[in-house]
Formats: C-alpha cells, structure tokens, sequence
C-alpha cells in the first residue's frame, strides 16, 4: 500500500552483461530481479555485442516481473532510474533507451544514474545493517574501476586514488584465466584460495605515487612466472592451483588495504566502506574487518546481493537524485561509456 509521501521508482540496470530491474518504496527495495548471462562463459569474457542483445531479450521479462513481485502497476511509479554509465554502450543503449520510453508514455521523470556512485549508494538501501555516516571513504573496486572515493553527502563523490592502469577486478579475472578457470574468473580464485597458502609464492607489487593503484605490472609479473614454471612442469598449475589463487588473491587485496591505510590517514577519516562487485570477495572483506580492527575504523559491507550489478543500487541512487531539485530527467540525456564521477 502505498502512502502520499511514499515515493516509488524503478530502477533499471544494463551497464555490461546483467539485465536489473528493482522496484524502491522510498529506501526499501520491494523486488531486485537479475538475468545473467551464460553465453558469455564461452568466449571466457564478456562480448559487447552479445551482451547488448542479450539485454534486448531480458529486459521487458525482468521489468516486468521486478514490478510483479513488488505487487505494483507500472502507474504506480513516481519515476524510473537508469544507468546512463559508464559501461559497454550497447549495453547502456538498451537499458537507458527502454527506460526513457517508459517514462515517457507515464508520464513520469526517467533519472540518469552514475553506475559507480551506485554501488556507493547501496550502503543506504535499508537492509538493517549500519549506514555509514558522512564524510566516510569507500573503496569501490570492480571489474572495470577501482577508486577510493571520499563521500560527503549523497551527491558529493571525490575521487582521491583510482587505478593507473587495470581495476583489480580485472586482475582477478585474467589471473583467473590463465590458470584455466573458468569466467568469472574472480569468484573462482577466491573459492580455490581457501584451501590454500597465501604465502607460497609471492609477486611483484608496483610502486606508484600517491593513493593510485597499478595492477598491470602484477598481472604481467604472474603471467611470466606461471609460465616460466609451466616449462618446467606441465602439471605446474594443477598441483598449485590453491597456493597460487590464495597468493595472488593476498597481494591484490595487500594492495587495495595499503592504499586504504594511507586515504584514511590521510584525510582521518575513519569510516571506511567498500562496494562493487569484488567486494563480495571473502578475503577483501575479511582483510577489512582486519585493519580496521588494528586502525579503529568503523567498517561498512554491503550484503551479497548489493555488490554485483543490480537494479537495486540504481533505485536507491534514483531515490536521491529525485529528492533533489537539480536532477537530470531530460530525455535527450544519452547514455555514455565514459562517465567522469
């Protein structure tokens, strides 16, 4: 039932190879339907134009059943939030495209959401966990983007490190791939480094100024070790396998920690959160807790379902941008692949 000063939106998310849509009751998500994509396990990566189709196949089943279980009518909505980006453009094409059209024939504002100030932003979707208050640092690291962003209030976002080079996502990923497991790669290295040695084998770790991170030199450091050793035993990553998920799993998180370390000291802040999608990751959040315990940070984790790519955190980011009163809602707003923050 919904009240005068309830407000509901949708939230649509296409940004790479997950078609989202969530239904918000003011910060409570009512529905969070997510359709993956299993083609692209073939090709060991995502492929832009497969994932755009895809979308075109997924979206009106997942809109469609979001606003189902939330036991809502499309009328019912006070606005629809999309990704406008960064991500593949087919992609965001597809997503922003229906979600404009929509609001369009309701009537209705139709918001352009920042991907990654969306992963923030799920931190304050209620899920009766503590919500960080403001100022607080947020490690944000994904497939595509690692950032440690100062937030000062729900619109404030300021970049203070970011990656070089490579996101340590995507570090996971190609480690992953060259050991011959399969995408994606990150949850797999993180399932076989349980049972494995952290310290086995230890990799190059580059020295860059300030709080940036580089992660190209580690993976091409792994890729000439893996196969210098694979020379000299065909059975080298069989019989290694765990030891050198856990080991290239600790330096990447030893990385991000240490960067995190100096951004808090830096601006002394002491609430720290993380989001994206390797933030799911048991060891990141693990080795959180961690040093936070050793700093007296006061730590925030999102559940599971928020740190992956869904239509959740685009609603809760909408919800913000509709109480504020200089939101974006014109329909010549175009999606984007590069999107400053």
């Amino acid at each position: 039932m919904k009240s005068n000063s309830d407000i509901l939106i949708l939230g649509i998310e296409s940004s790479c190879d997950d078609t989202s849509a969530a239904v918000i009751k003011n910060d409570k998500i009512l529905a969070n339907i997510t359709a993956g994509q299993d083609v692209h396990k073939l090709y060991g990566g995502v492929v832009p134009e497969l994932a755009s189709r895809a979308h075109q196949k997924h979206i009106v089943p997942v809109v469609s059943q979001a606003l189902a279980q939330a036991n809502i009518s499309a009328g019912d909505l006070d606005a629809i939030a999309y990704t406008r980006g960064p991500g593949l453009l087919g992609s965001l094409l597809v997503g922003s495209s229906f979600a404009k059209s929509m609001a369009q024939a309701l009537g209705i504002p139709a918001i352009p959401v920042h991907h990654m100030k969306a992963h923030v932003l799920a931190h304050f979707i209620d899920s009766h966990l503590p919500v960080p208050p403001f100022p607080f640092l947020n490690l944000t690291v994904s497939g595509g983007h690692t950032q440690i962003i100062k937030v000062s209030d729900p619109f404030t976002f300021d970049v203070i490190g970011q990656t070089l080079d490579d996101a340590a996502g995507e570090a996971f990923d190609k480690s992953a791939k060259l050991l011959g497991l399969p995408y994606p790669g990150g949850p797999e290295i993180d399932r076989q480094a349980k049972s494995g040695d952290k310290n086995r084998f230890t990799f190059t770790k580059p020295k860059v100024e300030g709080l940036s991170f580089s992660f190209s030199g580690l993976k091409t450091n792994f890729r000439n070790f893996v196969e210098k050793e694979t020379r000299r035993n065909a059975d080298f990553k069989r019989d290694n396998m765990a030891d050198l998920c856990a080991s290239i799993q600790h330096t990447i998180v030893e990385m991000l920690m240490e960067r995190l370390v100096e951004a808090a000291a830096l601006t002394g802040i002491k609430h720290v959160a993380i989001a994206g999608g390797v933030s799911a990751n048991s060891y990141l959040r693990t080795q959180l807790v961690a040093v936070a315990d050793k700093y007296g940070w006061q730590t925030y984790i999102p559940p599971f379902e928020y740190c992956t790519d869904n239509g959740a955190m685009i609603a809760i980011a909408g919800y913000f941008e509709f109480q504020n009163k200089e939101r974006d809602t014109s329909l010549s707003t175009s999606a984007t692949a590069r999107w400053e923050m």
